[in-house]
């Protein structure tokens, strides 16, 4: 099995690297856009070799595409193109590892080679980016998700579900949209709450430099994400937009209602808000 890995970040590294020493795959080939991230990838051992387009998906069983959602709908297509050139049994696949997928459902739905492609995205990551970010163990008991699987090939199915097996993986399968709904929630917002956080408190920081010095665990592990690529981050809120608007209108209100029962020292107010708040133990251990 050679894995063809297009982007060498964190996502893709990380996997690479767990893909190797489980015996997933013998041999990873990559590209990145960036020289810096390419040579980088090599020189740790992330792939065993760096190779130009053609030369990747002409030479791999799997090709994998781990770069920011906007740019991942061209390549999805040029990789299904050279399927096409390379013939219909070729037997090869693709998938993605994008966290909004609507887009490139609808960029591959009238492809001849489409049922090559598997839509898929691992629930994982960290606020760091780069191949230098890349840990092995990083999507161990985490979910892995597989998209709109009866639209592929049952073999190439497979192929994916193996791998998020050998990544120890919950595998989860759902359609696009509601991915995008559901990650919208429990990813998107989050990273947008933590960002206007720091901006938030950034901005206090020029006039009161000793802020950061009384920060305990509670900012750190809210604000954490804000350290987070805007290279990664403003294509997703990009792509995803027509789901996250909506949601951060609720969150807006629920912030509102926080603040108008504080201004009006309703005790009773913020406690019920809290309690109501509480029922996420439920859910979230």
């Amino acid at each position: 099995m050679q894995i063809g890995l297009i982007g060498l970040g964190l996502i893709g590294g990380s996997m690479a690297i767990d893909l190797k020493r489980r015996g997933f795959a013998d041999r990873v080939v990559g590209m990145d856009a960036d020289s810096v991230n390419a040579e980088a990838a090599l020189r740790i051992g992330i792939v065993d070799e760096l190779a130009d387009f053609e030369k990747l998906v002409d030479g791999s069983d799997l090709v994998m595409i781990a770069i920011p959602a906007g740019a991942a709908v061209g390549v999805l297509g040029q990789v299904l193109d050279r399927f096409r050139e390379l013939g219909e049994d070729c037997g090869k696949v693709v998938i993605d590892v994008c966290s909004v997928k609507e887009p490139l459902a609808r960029a591959a739905h009238y492809h001849p080679m489409r049922r090559r492609y598997v839509a898929t995205h691992p629930m994982a990551g960290t606020e760091y980016s780069g191949p230098w970010a890349a840990m092995s163990g990083m999507f161990d008991s985490k979910a892995g998700i597989i998209c709109d699987s009866q639209e592929s090939d049952p073999k190439a199915v497979r192929l994916a579900e193996k791998l998020y097996d050998c990544l120890n993986m919950r595998i989860i399968h759902m359609n696009s949209s509601s991915h995008d709904v559901h990650t919208a929630y429990v990813s998107h917002l989050s990273h947008v709450i933590s960002f206007a956080l720091a901006r938030t408190v950034l901005d206090k920081e020029k006039s009161e430099k000793h802020i950061f010095d009384l920060a305990s665990g509670g900012f750190s592990s809210t604000v954490r994400l804000a350290k987070s690529n805007p290279e990664m981050w403003t294509p997703i809120f990009i792509e995803n937009s027509g789901n996250l608007v909506p949601i951060l209108d609720d969150y807006i209100e629920n912030v509102r209602k926080f603040r108008d029962a504080i201004a009006d020292y309703d005790s009773s107010a913020v406690s019920s808000l809290i309690a109501e708040s509480n029922k996420i133990k439920r859910i979230i251990k």
